[in-house]
């Protein structure tokens, strides 16, 4: 295959859906040698933060020297994005070789793998041959039934912060949706949980004394603002202190401070990481999408915040960055979101909204956030497409947040870059 029918090979599972079990993945690594089987892995679930926590364990694993693979979902600019080895996605033709080598074996399954499960086991499959020294594994969904749930008891367990998502699959309340994050939770395992939500805490508990895995919850009491920017920030955390995150969300602290108690843990294990590694690989890491700065005057944001937890977090670095000034915002959701609330929490910083519909069946239209938005009284405008919308807020002095769902990140980079290709 070429690197365009890999791609078209892969996304033409997409009519199968989306269905968790493990069945189908097993039997397809198993088909394949069970390239899992081989390597060590940090695996990550959670309801929101779970790609930025990735991302800062990655570089600083990279930083170390360690050969680091990194396996996160959904991608933003390119598929490759989410299949990484030392922070630099798989290229387009180690892609299409193994696509081209795994297809007979999926094609011959009895029960047809899904879209998912595939590129699981093609990134298994890759980090073997590879010969990783770690791989850092994000959770598409869930846990408990989650294609990435088929590795042994890895490294270290992480869980981030747990909210309201997914309610149709994962369940109503924070128990049930703790109870599905706790999946990834194995016999003896270690386990650290970013805490925040009291309701989630005894279900991560009960899930620890039963698999007899050790639990380690973190402890934000240390944690302490330091200097912020356009740029970046500074913090101080337990001893480590004037630590730099290139990452501009308030919340990335919290985040950070997660990562580094998972750095001490992996130490306790053995491996070898410095502190000199740590500072580096936190000052050095980007992820698109995460209050990300396009452009600094006047400044443009782009924020993957897609339910009321992520949004609120959203809105807490802006007022951090600009307590005196509202922003002109672009927003696009998935219809299966809480909206109204989302909505809700963006009022206070909004001078008016510039709606968009996201490239996805799952998409809520323009025209209807639109109507939601003018129903608590505020301004907006629906546009045909994310570059019209993007052309449109460029104009004028006014910082201008992009925020919503990472299918919609993407299209706003590239309407980015074309608008100041104009310019």
């Amino acid at each position: 295959m070429t690197y365009e029918e890999a791609i078209a090979y892969i996304h033409g599972m997409y009519w199968r859906g989306s269905k968790l079990g493990l069945t189908r993945v097993t039997e397809l690594c198993h088909l394949l040698g069970d390239p899992q089987n081989g390597l060590r892995f940090i695996h990550v679930a959670g309801t929101n933060g779970k790609g930025s926590t990735c991302a800062m364990l990655s570089r600083i694993l990279c930083a170390q020297g360690y050969r680091t693979g990194l396996f996160v979902s959904p991608f933003v600019d390119r598929f490759n994005e989410r299949i990484q080895l030392n922070n630099t996605p798989i290229p387009d033709d180690d892609l299409a070789e193994i696509v081209t080598e795994i297809a007979p074996t999926v094609d011959a399954m009895e029960h047809p793998a899904t879209e998912f499960e595939v590129i699981t086991a093609a990134a298994f499959l890759y980090y073997a041959r590879e010969k990783c020294d770690y791989v850092v594994l994000e959770v598409g969904l869930g846990g408990e039934l989650d294609s990435t749930n088929i590795i042994r008891t890895p490294l270290l367990s992480i869980i981030t912060a747990i909210d309201y998502d997914h309610m149709h699959i994962l369940g109503n309340t924070i128990e049930e949706i703790a109870s599905a994050k706790a999946g990834i939770i194995k016999d003896g395992g270690t386990v650290l949980f970013y805490g925040q939500h009291e309701n989630a805490l005894p279900v991560i508990e009960a899930a620890c004394e039963k698999h007899h895995a050790n639990l380690h919850v973190v402890d934000r009491s240390t944690l302490s603002e330091g200097s912020y920017d356009l740029h970046g920030q500074t913090f101080d955390y337990r001893n480590y202190r004037n630590l730099k995150l290139g990452l501009l969300g308030k919340y990335q602290m919290r985040n950070a401070a997660t990562v580094i108690d998972a750095v001490e843990l992996l130490r306790a294990q053995g491996v070898k990481i410095s502190d000199k590694a740590l500072y580096k690989g936190l000052s050095e890491t980007v992820w698109p999408a995460r209050f990300e700065l396009l452009r600094e005057d006047p400044p443009f944001f782009v924020d993957g915040g897609h339910n009321p937890h992520g949004v609120r977090g959203t809105v807490e670095t802006y007022q951090r960055l600009f307590p005196n000034q509202k922003a002109k915002i672009i927003m696009g959701m998935m219809r299966d979101k809480d909206v109204s609330q989302s909505v809700e929490l963006l009022l206070p910083i909004a001078k008016e909204f510039y709606t968009v519909t996201p490239n996805n069946d799952r998409a809520m239209p323009g025209e209807e956030l639109k109507a939601l938005i003018a129903s608590y009284g505020a301004t907006a405008t629906s546009f045909a497409s994310v570059a019209d919308a993007v052309d449109t807020a460029m104009r004028g002095s006014e910082p201008v947040l992009a925020v919503g769902s990472l299918y919609m990140a993407g299209e706003v980079h590239e309407a980015f870059r074309k608008g100041t290709e104009k310019e």
